[in-house]
């Protein structure tokens, strides 16, 4: 993918036009005249951001944090819940709200320049895309999307706006320990690489985030803040429960990802930012008690990826990448070390001349014939800053020359690696031949039929961009 580029410099007249122009024309003629607002270098010019998702788990955090740029202006708020959108309306009074995001889009497009998107997995392709068609730089949370095919669909919007800023929410890369552990591994300081390993304690039992105990609570009595059909979005209707919403939804099959989906892109992001051979897997095998079913994700479970990589970077053609919870990880010589470490949530690159393991704030050390050294005090190792993550989008949409760690270009490979072996534990022990440019389980149709897409409800599916 091109890299973002400044913005284009428009006359307020120009600009009025065009959004008029804008408003009458499909999303087809949408793509063909993409023009960003803002004026690239202008130190008068506002961020205008509308928030799709306000409070929750982690929509207070992004719209507090965006809000704290001095060059943002909060000018729309969304959220199917009355409640957190009130509170949301008191801290930024002079913000449009509304509950439906189509709404926004619909009657507010031309108040704002950029989206948040803070809600469940099961809405972020249908939101963000929504948003790049309307020619908006989006912040998206991770895992970026719920199903494989999505992921296709943000690529070819992609290519269709290449002016358009994007950023997945993985705010640990700007922990400078974490970026000094990336440089080790983008200089080769490990020799050629033998595998990859992580895995995360995420969605283990008593985590408040998940149902963990599985429980179907199906309830009538919808809460009175909330809007229930809004809230399913793309999903086919079903009953209210309580043991869904508001957090639990993540251990939910059609709504959120899994422990492995909640944490994935906050671990496996380092390794695709080091390794760009890393495109996309060609192979997926799921292991796990039994399988997934209708209703829930599985717990403990590992997934082995292999990719091809044809580079002198690795010891072979193909590498593996394991991905599991802590009950299922290597064994300590799998991984070139003495002992087992820590349960938790870690990332382990093993290479010929060591093996580092990597915290998820970016704590590492590098273990080399039994010894350990602190990834910090490797000789050569540049001091890196500690940055804003939300404000580096900002900055990048106000035209500012910054690095993202990481747009969607990026973020694609590293939500694939999350979300597929999540998706086989549908059919646990069996190895799945993945083609991405068909979408496609080659050697088994069902999983094809079942792990690749979506049937959207009428009026939730995403546009097509580009």
């Amino acid at each position: 993918m091109p890299e973002h580029h400044s913005l284009f410099d428009l006359t307020m007249n120009i600009h009025s036009s065009r959004r008029q122009f804008l408003a009458s024309s499909t999303t087809a003629i949408l793509g063909l005249f993409a023009i960003p607002r803002l004026r690239a270098g202008s130190p008068e010019e506002k961020l205008r951001v509308l928030c799709i998702g306000v409070v929750g788990t982690i929509g207070e955090t992004d719209r507090h944090s965006i809000a704290s740029h001095p060059a943002v202006e909060i000018t729309g708020l969304c959220d199917v819940d009355s409640n957190y959108l009130a509170k949301a309306s008191a801290e930024h009074p002079k913000a449009f709200t509304c509950r439906d995001y189509r709404e926004a889009f619909d009657k507010h497009a031309n108040e704002f320049d950029a989206v948040v998107v803070s809600v469940p997995d099961h809405s972020h392709a249908p939101i963000l895309l929504t948003a790049m068609a309307h020619d908006k730089h989006v912040y998206g949370q991770k895992p970026l999307v719920h199903e494989l095919a999505e992921l296709v669909m943000v690529e070819r919007a992609l290519q269709a706006k290449p002016k358009l800023v994007t950023l997945l929410g993985n705010q640990r890369m700007a922990n400078p320990s974490r970026r000094t552990a990336l440089e080790i591994l983008r200089q080769n300081r490990l020799g050629k690489i033998v595998a990859l390993h992580a895995w995360t304690s995420s969605g283990s039992p008593g985590d408040s985030y998940f149902n963990t105990e599985k429980i179907l609570r199906p309830n009538p009595s919808i809460p009175a803040n909330l809007d229930w059909n809004l809230w399913l979005g793309p999903c086919a209707q079903m009953p209210y429960h309580d043991a869904l919403v508001p957090v639990k939804w993540r251990s939910w099959w059609e709504f959120g990802s899994g422990g492995l989906g909640d944490w994935g892109c906050h671990l496996l992001d380092i390794l695709f930012l080091a390794y760009p051979e890393l495109k996309t897997p060609y192979s997926v095998k799921a292991e796990c008690a039994a399988p997934a079913d209708k209703n829930f994700h599985v717990s403990p479970c590992k997934a082995t990826m292999l990719y091809q990589v044809n580079s002198d970077r690795f010891v072979g053609n193909t590498v593996s990448l394991c991905y599991c919870h802590p009950a299922m990880k290597p064994k300590p010589e799998e991984m070139r070390l003495a002992e087992a470490p820590e349960d938790g949530t870690v990332t382990v690159i093993v290479g010929e001349k060591g093996t580092m393991l990597v915290g998820p704030e970016g704590d590492s050390n590098i273990w080399r014939d039994g010894k350990m050294e602190q990834a910090a005090k490797v000789e050569g190792m540049p001091k890196l800053p500690r940055f804003n993550h939300w404000h580096s989008w900002v900055d990048k949409c106000l035209g500012k020359p910054v690095e993202l760690l990481t747009p969607f270009s990026q973020a694609t490979r590293i939500t694939e690696a999350t979300i597929i072996g999540v998706k086989a534990t549908r059919y646990p022990g069996q190895e799945l031949l993945w083609d991405k440019s068909k979408l496609s389980f080659t050697n088994h149709k069902e999983a094809t039929e079942t792990l690749v897409r979506r049937n959207y409800r009428d009026g939730f599916a995403p546009p097509r961009v580009g």
